[in-house]
């Protein structure tokens, strides 16, 4: 130990140098891998998504001073499922059911529920023309839709697909970590 001492002594400009590319690869790891977040998570519930239509008055109902054709009681109408499926692990522990939804105007939501995952960095829900499972570096070669940013590692959480993404192709879910090209679970879309 005393020998190790004195060479720092006698090399002060060498250890210093050492000193500080430890601590910029102590401070890059950090950013890169977040490690706190093997320690965090987040909770979400949205609700379910509804639409509101409003209906046509009849000419009996009308008065004679009504303007507004379309001024008949709203109704609410739900979101049909279309396709689902649970979610299995791959890279993390991850468990919850995925719903693709077409709502009464038309479009589609993609809903995540009793969704529980990890935490980590830039984590993303992807649709993947790829089945669910296997190897998860496999996602990459595929066609996919990026969702954006996973909400929360727990709860229920609603994406919007984009108008016009061609759903045929449509095979899975995943919870993608972009930064390392980790699955961390997929659910298939039947």
């Amino acid at each position: 130990m005393n020998g190790f001492r004195s060479s720092i002594r006698s090399h002060k400009a060498l250890a210093s140098a050492a000193g500080v590319v430890v601590l910029v690869f102590l401070v890059l790891g950090a950013f890169l891998f977040q490690p706190w977040r093997l320690f965090t998570s987040s909770s979400l519930d949205e609700a379910l998504p509804v639409a509101t239509t409003f209906g046509v008055t009849t000419p009996e109902d009308a008065s004679p001073d009504s303007t507004r054709p379309d001024s008949g009681p709203a109704t609410v109408a739900g979101p049909i499922v279309v396709r689902t499926g649970m979610f299995g692990s791959q890279e993390h522990q991850t468990t919850g059911t995925a719903q693709l939804l077409k709502l009464p105007d038309g479009s589609h939501v993609l809903r995540l529920e009793d969704l529980a995952s990890s935490d980590g960095p830039d984590v993303k829900v992807w649709l993947s023309s790829l089945e669910a499972g296997g190897d998860w570096y496999k996602y990459r070669s595929g066609r996919y839709v990026d969702l954006g940013a996973v909400k929360a590692t727990h709860g229920n959480q609603n994406y919007a697909i984009p108008a016009g993404t061609d759903l045929s192709g449509v095979a899975s879910v995943v919870l993608w970590c972009d930064r390392f090209s980790v699955a961390f679970g997929s659910a298939p879309l039947a």
